[in-house]
């Protein structure tokens, strides 16, 4: 019979991989909330545990061979403490509920933090919880909790944002090897939540735009949310006369209202924009980047900004819901 050829060998295993792998998908679904039973939870014996097992078969042949009564009461009594650890081993993480915490926007290059919560109705505690990233070095990567009777515990897990958008969350991996070491129970969660990856800032931030008034001489008493008016504040004892803006005063004073001036600070309120234009000539990346960097240095400085991209504008404005909306915008930004 003839070989087949490396090509084909090499087709036929990866086909092999690809259908377990959706096998495993399909047996483990994403979600934000798992509850891990006698479905989900797998058990093996460690190193250790096959040395044990060859350690009992051992004494049990050599207690056969010699008669000993003590040496089978020692097999069996350690056979028996090998079976309980078994049990002991599984129902550690049988019935915990796994539930994730919604992650933090971050940078790119930042760590993203993946919080996971974990549950017990159970009247006893759960001791030796392993969890760690399925992408993570599997030495260095575990964060291990004790869970309380009848309680929860948290874990903190850490991968870093390698490229901005929204990313999916990488699998987690829960592992005890409670009590003896014997036994490894493991199960694998797969998160459906995503975590947004802001555009890394330019380091350093390239010099802002120029900024402009946020309103020219007609436009000074259009209203804005709330009471006040752009370029309008209310009247203050000691206002000269000719600040009071008359025309308002009749309407003031008919129904009650206070007076208003006209805002003549130096220190007008500025707004400039962002644009995509002005970013400079480098690829999308790049600018994206010095938009970000805009973005915070805007924030800082307490001014107004809006920020225009190709398909998308966002009117000027300050605060940390507006930041967020930028942000988010250059995250996603195609």
């Amino acid at each position: 019979m003839a070989a087949l050829p490396r090509p084909a060998l090499a087709g036929f295993g990866g086909a092999l991989r690809a259908r377990a792998r959706a096998w495993w998908q399909a047996r483990h679904p994403r979600t934000d909330t798992l509850l891990l039973t006698q479905r989900n939870v797998y058990i093996l014996p460690t190193r250790a545990g096959w040395a044990f097992a060859l350690t009992l078969l051992a004494l049990l042949v050599a207690s056969i061979n010699y008669q000993l009564s003590l040496g089978y009461l020692l097999t069996f009594l350690l056979a028996g403490s090998g079976v309980i650890s078994l049990h002991v081993t599984h129902n550690t993480l049988r019935a915990l509920t796994l539930h994730l915490r919604t992650p933090a926007a971050v940078f790119a290059g930042d760590a993203a933090i993946v919080e996971c919560v974990l549950n017990s109705q159970s009247p006893r505690a759960r001791h030796g919880v392993g969890l760690r990233l399925a992408s993570a070095d599997k030495a260095r990567r575990w964060s291990w909790v004790d869970v309380p009777a009848g309680g929860q515990a948290s874990a903190r897990l850490s991968f870093t944002a390698t490229h901005r958008g929204r990313l999916a969350l990488p699998d987690v991996v829960l592992e005890t090897r409670f009590p003896l070491g014997l036994f490894r129970a493991w199960s694998e969660w797969r998160p459906a939540a995503s975590v947004l990856v802001y555009p890394q800032p330019e380091r350093p931030a390239a010099p802002l735009p120029a900024a402009r008034s946020s309103g020219s001489g007609k436009e000074a008493a259009r209203r804005s949310e709330g009471a006040e008016v752009e370029g309008i504040r209310s009247y203050r004892r000691g206002d000269p006369l000719k600040l009071v803006v008359w025309k308002k005063a009749a309407r003031a004073l008919e129904t009650g209202g206070e007076l208003v001036s006209r805002d003549t600070s130096s220190a007008a309120r500025q707004a400039l924009w962002l644009e995509w234009a002005a970013a400079g000539s480098h690829g999308p990346e790049q600018r994206l980047s010095r938009l970000a960097a805009w973005v915070l240095a805007c924030e800082r400085a307490g001014i107004d900004w809006g920020l225009r991209l190709p398909g998308r504008e966002l009117v000027p404005a300050q605060g940390e819901a507006h930041k967020r909306a930028s942000l988010e915008a250059l995250a996603l930004y195609a």
